[in-house]
């Protein structure tokens, strides 16, 4: 367990913080919420399943055809659910 909290590299924990404070708000307590948030992800989802996911997230937001895939796929869709209720997880702990 200790192996999958330390596997999500320094930048990619520091992307999740600022991109969640910019959500949420630029105060001490969002820093701290946010980092909770990406350290329960991080107990829950191994650093390569994250990626996965977040990539198929942000080819769901290309348009065309060719991008269908990333939408309509089993595969893809369990990939990014197993993210999504871990960030629901995170939400209920952290904030």
């Amino acid at each position: 367990m200790a192996d999958r909290l330390n596997d999500y590299p320094t930048e990619a924990r520091a992307d999740y913080v600022f991109g969640c404070m910019a959500s949420n708000g630029q105060s001490s307590d969002t820093l701290r919420r946010c980092a909770c948030s990406i350290d329960v992800i991080a107990s829950i989802v191994p650093y390569e399943k994250y990626v996965e996911a977040e990539t198929v997230l942000s080819l769901q937001l290309v348009g065309g055809e060719r991008m269908s895939i990333f939408r309509t796929s089993a595969l893809t869709k369990e990939r990014v659910a197993v993210l999504r209720r871990a960030q629901a997880e995170a939400d209920i702990l952290c904030f």
